[in-house]
């Protein structure tokens, strides 16, 4: 029997603050908007083609990309909208 791997976890940044329309794009991610203007993306992606997908939406959007980062292995709970607004959220 093969075992299943956690999903690695990811963190994409944008320029600017994703509108509430797009959300359901990435849905099971956690979407922060900071008070700097830029939006967090982050959440579990099972494996390199799944983050190309990813990527692939937000080359569509025509947001700015201003990083992508690997953050962990395991499970977030996800499709939520998180509004920042505490600056130790803010980097």
């Amino acid at each position: 029997m093969k075992r299943q791997t956690p999903a690695e976890i990811y963190e994409i940044r944008l320029k600017g603050h994703l509108d509430d329309n797009w959300v359901s794009w990435f849905a099971g991610m956690t979407i922060t908007l900071t008070e700097a203007g830029d939006t967090i993306v982050t959440g579990p992606v099972a494996d390199q083609a799944a983050l190309h997908g990813l990527l692939k939406k937000v080359r569509d959007l025509g947001m700015p990309l201003l990083s992508v980062g690997h953050v962990a292995a395991g499970n977030v709970a996800g499709s939520e909208v998180n509004h920042s607004t505490n600056k130790e959220n803010l980097r």
